[in-house]
């Protein structure tokens, strides 16, 4: 038997806003934007063609709004792992992506936490080898 987690599904307000960050600033690739009716949307995003992504979910009451940002109750919620640091560093910093501090050297590899357009907590991390 195979299994996996496949998808995290992330709080967003907006979907256009969500998919502009995503693809536009993280450099992720727009996996899935299907239309299911009711101003619904089916709409993955994810770094490269390995499996996983995030589905952004459109939060659909004033209770799920109230979460976006803040799933996590402000801890890294997420891991973006890297094989070049320096080079998504930098390119991520220029498209405007705010971190939360610089790089720092642990015994498990570089990271620098950043934060996504709704406050989300990441990690940048190129683990050590």
């Amino acid at each position: 038997m195979t299994r996996r987690i496949s998808l995290t599904a992330l709080l967003v307000h907006d979907y256009d806003a969500a998919i502009g960050f995503y693809v536009g600033k993280l450099g992720f690739a727009l996996r899935a934007d299907v239309d299911q009716g009711g101003g619904k949307r089916w709409v993955v995003v994810a770094p490269d063609d390995h499996a996983g992504g995030l589905l952004l979910a459109r939060a659909a009451n004033e209770a799920q709004a109230a979460r976006v940002g803040d799933q996590t109750g402000g801890r890294v919620f997420l891991f973006l792992e890297t094989d070049d640091f320096e080079a998504d560093h930098r390119r991520m910093t220029q498209a405007g992506v705010r971190f939360l501090e610089g790089p720092r050297r642990e015994p498990y590899g570089t990271v620098a936490v950043f934060e996504d357009l709704y406050g989300n907590r990441w990690d940048l991390i190129e683990p050590r080898t």
